[in-house]
């Protein structure tokens, strides 16, 4: 009942006042199946990108953070190819800094601030990573390819 009521009124908040670039939505009838479209961020490779999430949220939320994943594909060092993210408040703690203070729309805002400033040092894809930290000139321009291919309008 309490992450219901919680949820309504998050999904409220993100119709009306949601973040610049980001959108969230109920999927179907179910609450606990969202779905979410970030758009990537000017002066990044993801400019004029725009990417799905997927967000399920446990029985336990707000005690436990919702499971995020890219639908759409993304070219980043913190994101896998099953579309993972590697992202501290997405776990709980002692390893993450997930708290029930958090909600979905910090959570999106989060994930869109890690497109823009990748983590190199906690990857999940090494090769990435590496190219990131070795040739950042061939690491934008594959980003912005991916981006044109799979996240272009």
């Amino acid at each position: 009942m309490q992450r219901a009521t919680r949820l309504q009124r998050e999904l409220a908040l993100l119709a009306t006042e949601p973040p610049p670039g980001i959108t969230c939505w109920q999927d179907g009838k179910r609450l606990d199946e969202l779905r979410a479209q970030i758009l990537g961020g000017a002066d990044t490779p993801y400019e004029k990108g725009i990417f799905d999430l997927e967000i399920i949220v446990p029985e336990r939320y707000p005690f436990e953070p919702p499971k995020i994943r890219f639908l759409t594909p993304i070219y980043h060092p913190n994101i896998d190819s099953a579309g993972r993210i590697c992202l501290d408040v997405l776990k709980l703690p002692p390893k993450g800094a997930w708290r029930p203070s958090l909600n979905i729309c910090t959570l999106l805002s989060s994930i869109q601030l890690l497109m823009a400033e990748p983590n190199p040092d906690d990857p999940l894809m090494a090769d990435i990573s590496s190219e990131y930290k070795s040739n950042k000139q061939l690491f934008l321009l594959r980003a912005r390819e991916w981006t044109e291919k799979h996240a272009g309008q």
